[in-house]
């Protein structure tokens, strides 16, 4: 990131380089996206996402740790944990609006990351929850406690992993852990009550996802005083491959100036 020419980016916090990727850096966009990716995800798989976008909004894609050039580093198994220190993190890209998107366990992260910056009174533009049940629904999941042929396998079956990485015995050596670690994170959240969102959410899910319901997305309502609204595209868990055009319009709508007033401190 140091590398993108701006002013930002020769100044910006090392946690904030190792967390956060700017592929198409829109230094004079209004407002920032921040995109949490699924379980054994890292922040590659927003690069589309983030050339779409720009020059209208500046996308920041989260890179977790254990994967990629991160991939010495241990994975983080808790959904929280992963939340504080990214919070931490982005805090010095916090002089504009911005807005959070997350899918599958980058949902889970993404809730957590809005309550933390709502309590700083940092209010986000929008919070779009994709693929992901609401907070306060336990999903009794416990894939993370397989074998490694059974976590690839259900890493196979929704299809969240390009295949090649899972025939690539080295590689696969590499990515087991990272992907082991999210899934333990995602499958052992618990939700704690707490104050509701001040910003509006968007649930966006497939509708054959094996993960979630239309209802148990449409559950995101009770987390928000502001507005929610329900997408459903065909698809299954990654939906989201097949339809990105038609979320990138709906991110769209919702971030454009606007509506993309938010609280902050005074």
């Amino acid at each position: 990131m140091s590398n993108d020419g701006s002013e930002l980016g020769r100044t910006l916090s090392t946690d904030t380089e190792l967390w956060v990727r700017r592929f198409h850096p829109a230094d004079g966009a209004p407002i920032r996206l921040l995109c949490m990716p699924h379980a054994g995800g890292s922040a590659s798989y927003f690069f589309r996402v983030a050339k779409a976008l720009a020059p209208e909004i500046d996308v920041l894609a989260v890179q977790y740790p254990g994967r990629q050039e991160r991939f010495s580093e241990p994975g983080l198994t808790s959904a929280r944990e992963m939340a504080d220190r990214l919070v931490e993190a982005v805090l010095p890209l916090l002089d504009r609006p911005i807005a959070l998107f997350g899918h599958s366990l980058g949902a889970t992260v993404g809730f957590e990351v809005a309550l933390r910056l709502q309590e700083r009174g940092i209010v986000p533009a929008a919070f779009f929850a994709s693929g992901r049940r609401a907070p306060h629904l336990s999903s009794f999941a416990r894939t993370h406690l397989r074998d490694d042929a059974g976590l690839i396998a259900d890493v196979r079956a929704l299809a969240g992993t390009d295949s090649w990485l899972l025939e690539d015995e080295d590689v696969l050596r590499m990515v087991l852990p990272a992907i082991r670690s999210d899934y333990i994170a995602a499958e052992t959240y618990e939700y704690r009550p707490g104050p509701r969102l001040r910003c509006p959410i968007v649930a966006i899910i497939g509708d054959d996802d094996p993960r979630v319901t239309v209802e148990q997305a449409d559950a995101w309502r009770e987390h928000t005083g502001a507005g929610f609204e329900l997408d459903v595209h065909p698809g299954g868990h990654f939906y989201l491959n097949d339809h990105v055009d038609a979320v990138l319009r709906r991110i769209t709508e919702h971030l454009s100036p606007a509506r993309a007033s938010v609280d902050r401190p005074v």
